[in-house]
């Protein structure tokens, strides 16, 4: 994939509808890599990476969710984009979710995956203090690893895994920081009642970032939503399991409207 060359860093490619994809904590463009491929074929695939990350690792951080949202529809209205679907993974799905707040007009379908409406996450691998007292202590390339092993079942051995450590590596350590304060200090739970987008959750039922309650919460919470359950995958499911997950993405999401 190549990166486009004006900032915001980001990826398109295809053509049809846009879809939009929004990664998450200490990603980056380059874990919707499988994503854009199969997508880029029916539609027009945005890959955006927010401030501090991936190519935009030099560009200050903002540190709240409501900050990073209004960003996203700035730049989709750069790019003269109006309507889209979304998809938004982990931090990136309470991006997704605080956008379908802001301006749910203008959000088709909405994919909420490996995320949950409570940024403090209640069944987190660790809480967030315990990870910003362990990143001011051991260093971001050093808390890069280790959060990244959580991410896959498979732990280190997984395929995904370098590409996750290189992209957080790249990561400062005030947009770590940022990071952590913008998901604790996050709540979405009162706006789902109005959240009326056709809504797909996706979770793997392995997923140590997220437990069932966060995605239990999506779906009883969302008027329309549907809910798919990945078996045997951690948080970062489209990388463990890209056919599945693209199967399920790709049902829901129709190529016109």
């Amino acid at each position: 994939m190549q990166l486009a060359e004006a900032r915001p860093t980001y990826v398109r490619e295809g053509k049809g509808f846009p879809l939009v994809f929004l990664h998450g904590y200490l990603g980056g463009a380059a874990l919707w890599e499988q994503q854009v491929a199969a997508f880029s074929r029916n539609f027009d695939v945005i890959v955006p990476e927010l401030s501090g990350y991936g190519g935009n690792a030099d560009q200050p951080p903002l540190d709240s969710i409501a900050g990073y949202a209004r960003q996203v529809l700035d730049f989709l209205n750069d790019l003269g984009v109006d309507n889209f679907h979304l998809v938004g993974h982990s931090m990136g799905g309470m991006i997704a979710q605080q956008m379908a707040a802001i301006a749910p007009r203008r959000i088709n379908r909405l994919v909420c995956y490996g995320t949950g409406p409570r940024g403090a996450m209640p069944d987190r691998f660790e809480t967030i203090e315990t990870s910003r007292i362990r990143t001011r202590n051991d260093g971001t390339t050093a808390t890069a690893r280790r959060i990244a092993a959580t991410w896959f079942d498979d732990g280190e051995r997984a395929a995904g895994y370098n590409t996750c450590v290189a992209l957080s590596e790249n990561v400062s350590l005030a947009t770590a920081l940022s990071g952590l304060s913008a998901m604790e200090t996050w709540d979405g739970r009162d706006a789902l009642e109005n959240i009326t987008n056709p809504t797909l959750v996706i979770w793997g039922d392995r997923d140590r970032s997220y437990g069932w309650s966060q995605p239990e919460a999506l779906w009883s919470g969302i008027k329309y939503s549907s809910l798919a359950v990945l078996p045997g995958c951690g948080h970062n499911a489209h990388m463990e399991q890209p056919e599945i997950f693209n199967a399920i993405v790709e049902k829901f999401l129709p190529e016109t409207v």
